[in-house]
């Protein structure tokens, strides 16, 4: 590896060591990620993260998921939560499913906020298993800042999931009631009942997430109807999540608009038909399809030695390779065909490296495939893109580190491995 990396990965390693200091000095980490470690009122380091491992028995990692998206430096609050939840009958694992939906919830207040509108809904007559099975479904239900809101969402909600319960499928048919609440909500409401009965197959996750969403296709009407036909004329499949995120293109792009990114693409030299089936497997990519984009694109690969053909190669098997910067691309080029020696044939066969992280899975995994070559325990020839990056940690693992039978080897490659992810890019 190039004394380039090792020098960054010693900065690294000095800068967090003064990062430590700095932390250890202020005793107050609100600058940093809510990941962070923080000191609570009683003096002990407190964390988001080990709250919810604690509390919940979440995993390390959802845990770390969550706190990057809120952040709270003691308990007081969001025990409260917890506390109020569980005393209107929720258990764990549905309070679990609410605070990954929607983990600003741990923040809001329980007294002021939460309680009121769980006490609302139940003088509505919502029965304890209805009231914990829809919020269960919807916590986003609980922003609506009106008892108007608040009611219509929450009737939606259990209309849908009732309706589903039943052994027939039962077409939705919203009260008036659900029709009457101003037309943005009416608009949505009726879009989200058309979407529901599409094939009768659009799952209800998708349908719940576009009814707390500001999504504009389905606040729309006219413009609604015309995306829902083109993408369902396209032959997306409902069931997928990629239905949803066509629709939304579709919405956004007038039809010039589109016929001007296609024949961006016609004149790298594809098909219209091609063009039709890189949006299938990626709907965004006519997202990234404008003439800057592609100039700039062709660029950056043509400059690190790709052959227009071998770009256009990439563009169809991962069309969102137009939308990396060209750091990223450069970057990531430069590691993988200078330091560990892969063609650039290889990276166009996988183009998908372009989207893996540097610190976290490509020269961690490097290092350990460099360390084996250096024993004589790969052969000669470096082993494919795909089996080294393409694989998840455990799959990487069990192909490289733990099937030796040395304990000694299997630690020190252990330890190459993981090195990576506490200091940086090191040897």
């Amino acid at each position: 590896m190039s004394s380039s990396l090792i020098l960054h990965g010693r900065r690294r390693f000095f800068d967090l060591q003064k990062w430590h200091h700095l932390r250890s000095a202020v005793q107050n980490a609100s600058a940093f990620s809510s990941a962070a470690a923080i000191v609570s009122r009683k003096g002990h380091n407190f964390t988001v993260s080990t709250y919810l491992v604690k509390s919940l028995g979440f995993t390390t990692k959802l845990a770390e998921s969550i706190s990057r998206k809120v952040s709270f430096n003691e308990k007081v609050n969001p025990d409260s939560v917890l506390n109020l939840f569980r005393t209107h009958g929720f258990t764990d694992s549905q309070i679990s499913t609410i605070i990954t939906g929607y983990p600003h919830v741990l923040i809001a207040d329980s007294e002021t906020c939460l309680a009121p509108k769980l006490q609302f809904l139940k003088s509505r007559g919502a029965s304890t298993s209805e009231l914990t099975e829809v919020l269960s479904k919807v916590p986003k239900v609980l922003v609506s800042k009106k008892d108007k809101a608040l009611s219509v969402y929450y009737d939606f909600v259990k209309d849908i999931i009732e309706a589903d319960k039943s052994s027939k499928f039962k077409k939705l048919s919203p009260s008036s009631s659900l029709l009457s609440q101003g037309r943005k909500q009416e608009n949505k409401i009726r879009n989200i009942t058309v979407l529901r009965e599409l094939g009768m197959r659009v799952p209800q996750r998708s349908l719940f997430h576009l009814l707390v969403s500001r999504y504009q296709p389905v606040c729309g009407k006219e413009r609604f109807q015309e995306s829902l036909k083109k993408v369902v004329e396209k032959g997306f499949d409902p069931t997928t999540s990629k239905f949803v995120q066509a629709l939304h293109v579709v919405y956004q792009l007038s039809d010039r608009t589109v016929e001007e990114k296609v024949d961006v693409y016609t004149r790298l030299g594809f098909s219209v038909e091609d063009v039709w089936d890189m949006f299938k497997k990626w709907p965004n990519s006519l997202k990234f399809s404008g003439k800057k984009n592609i100039a700039s694109s062709i660029e950056t690969f043509l400059g690190l030695g790709f052959s227009k053909g071998e770009f256009a190669m990439m563009i169809k098997r991962y069309p969102v390779c137009i939308g990396f910067s060209a750091e990223t691309v450069k970057k990531k080029t430069e590691f993988l065909v200078e330091e560990m020696d892969w063609s650039l044939e290889a990276v166009v066969s996988h183009p998908q490296v372009f989207s893996y992280s540097m610190e976290k899975r490509m020269v961690p995994r490097c290092n350990v495939i460099r360390a084996l070559m250096s024993k004589g325990l790969l052969g000669s020839e470096l082993p494919s893109v795909c089996s080294v990056l393409a694989c998840t940690d455990k799959v990487f693992l069990g192909r490289y580190v733990r099937k030796h039978d040395d304990m000694g080897l299997v630690a020190e490659l252990m330890a190459i491995f993981t090195r990576v992810h506490k200091v940086g890019l090191v040897q």
